[in-house]
């Protein structure tokens, strides 16, 4: 509407000049040259004064699109002094000038809101340009997942992590893979997820970063514990006969060993052949018992415990056996009053295992050293770490501590890791290791 006037003040004027024109011609045909000379004056003035209408809507259209140019969207046209022809003008700025503050101010509170939801996610997010490399974007959840506080180019990551690099660099747009993430001192599998988008003639390539650990561990722990009530089950039903009948025949032998001809000790090794299944058959039943017990935990006597009355029920348990083995133990405890909630049996029964295997880890050192820490993490989760100066453990037995059946002990039954994961897996938290060959091993319990 307001410029609908402008326009008619422009054809307003271009009408009235077109009519005086008309008129000079007819005077200059009749050669009516003394009333001629009355109307040029007046063609003039409309020329100049167009011109000058022209002019000051050419220096107003400059100074909106200068405003224009610079986002200067808080510029107001003053309409009130402006002369009239200009007013209509000024005003239609002013209007686009508001229109275009509010379109403004509704992007960017959708950017603040879309950047406050990526902060919040637990899922990392990466962008960057596809040709340059150049880190567009990263929220906290990744730079705390990886451990970077800032990440100029995407190549940058390969002196961090090579391996990941390679993973994110080959992972096409529409694709998904499961890769691993290698920190400083232990490793973790994320779930890569990538898309690509193109602004301004430059293309972008958007990952996002999934901890899918927990996720596997649940389903790996599922897995083993069907195989193992499986394994067991078939074990103990095939093998509990076989005892059983082991020794009705020992009983049998032994009555009738004296109408039998022991000449050449043959009955003697009848009984120690009897003996020796029978022992083996009560062996494997026990072994295939210890290992039920993964199965038997499925509910947790939940309540609030400070971690200070878990390490001192813990020293007090253990200190014999160190005291014995000359074992020192440090406690460091910043906040006394750090607590979780947890099954105190079964936390103690985890927590004991881990010092065990930590007194196995020192025995070789000159100076042995337990120390046991807890703190709240950068997730405010509670971390209870259990770790020594013992030889550590190469890359390669790291991967397989956690899995039933594997250990490094020659009398180890490989169970006690693998119920102290189900264990923690029960308390909706996990259990992680790090360690370095030679400098020792720490191991992480996240509530």
């Amino acid at each position: 509407m307001i410029f609908k006037q402008f326009e008619w003040r422009i054809l307003i004027r271009i009408v009235f000049l077109f009519i005086t024109l008309s008129a000079a011609s007819f005077l200059l045909v009749k050669e009516l040259y003394v009333y001629l000379l009355l109307v040029i004056p007046l063609i003039i003035y409309q020329v100049v004064d167009f011109y000058r209408f022209h002019k000051k809507a050419h220096d107003e259209l400059n100074q909106f699109v200068e405003s224009v140019h610079y986002r200067d969207f808080s510029r107001s046209f003053d309409v009130k002094h402006a002369p009239v022809e200009i007013q209509p003008l000024r005003q239609g700025f002013n209007e686009i000038n508001t229109t275009f503050k509010v379109i403004s101010k509704e992007k960017e509170t959708q950017y603040q809101y879309l950047q406050k939801i990526l902060e919040l996610v637990d899922t990392g997010i990466l962008s960057y340009e596809e040709e340059t490399g150049k880190v567009v974007w990263m929220n906290e959840s990744l730079k705390n997942m990886l451990q970077l506080p800032y990440l100029k180019t995407i190549h940058s990551l390969s002196k961090r992590d090579e391996v990941l690099y390679q993973q994110i660099i080959s992972l096409k747009p529409g694709d998904g893979r499961i890769a691993t993430a290698h920190l400083e001192t232990s490793s973790f599998k994320i779930l890569l997820s990538a898309t690509a988008f193109q602004t301004e003639g430059k293309i972008y390539k958007l990952i996002a970063f999934q901890n899918v650990n927990e996720a596997l561990d649940e389903t790996e722990s599922k897995a083993w514990q069907k195989l193992l009530s499986v394994l067991t089950h078939e074990i103990m039903n095939s093998v509990a006969p076989i005892s059983s009948l082991a020794e009705t025949l020992k009983h049998r032998l032994q009555q009738s060993v004296a109408v039998l001809s022991n000449e050449h000790g043959s009955v003697d090794d009848l009984e120690l052949g009897i003996e020796t299944i029978k022992r083996r058959s009560e062996g494997l039943l026990k072994f295939a018992e210890t290992y039920r017990n993964l199965n038997k935990i499925t509910t947790l006597n939940l309540k609030k415990v400070f971690v200070r009355d878990i390490f001192e029920n813990l020293f007090q348990l253990m200190q014999p056996t160190l005291e014995q083995k000359n074992i020192e133990v440090e406690t460091i405890l910043k906040d006394p009053d750090l607590s979780l909630e947890a099954d105190t049996n079964l936390l103690e029964q985890v927590l004991i295992n881990l010092v065990v295997n930590a007194i196995e880890a020192v025995k070789e050192k000159q100076h042995p050293r337990i120390i046991l820490s807890a703190y709240l993490n950068t997730n405010r989760k509670t971390v209870i770490r259990v770790s020594d100066n013992g030889n550590g453990m190469p890359a390669e037995i790291i991967e397989k501590i956690f899995i039933p059946f594997f250990s490094t002990k020659k009398s180890g039954s490989g169970i006690g890791l693998s119920l102290c994961k189900q264990i923690m897996m029960l308390h909706k938290g996990n259990i992680q290791v790090q360690s370095v060959e030679g400098e020792g091993t720490a191991f992480l319990l996240q509530f």
